[in-house]
């Protein structure tokens, strides 16, 4: 297991051209940040319920084994 498993990791933002000012990175910070939390909340995967026929599906039977002996009948 890692060292940092229970750490959370911070975020980095890297510019690659220009130069932003501190309140334009906040902004984008603010607009990116309330983009992922509304794909985070919209993302959640629904239960999905067995249906009847699969709840009643029984699996198959195993091959019978005739090599085996079984018990006193074997002789």
């Amino acid at each position: 297991m890692s060292e940092n498993a229970g750490s959370v990791e911070t975020p980095r933002i890297q510019v690659v051209s220009g130069n932003p000012t501190e309140e334009e990175l906040a902004a984008l910070i603010a607009v990116v940040g309330e983009a992922y939390v509304r794909e985070a909340e919209e993302a959640v995967a629904e239960d999905v319920r067995p249906s009847a026929w699969s709840r009643t599906q029984r699996a198959l039977r195993t091959p019978l084994r005739r090599d085996v002996p079984w018990g006193r009948f074997a002789r």
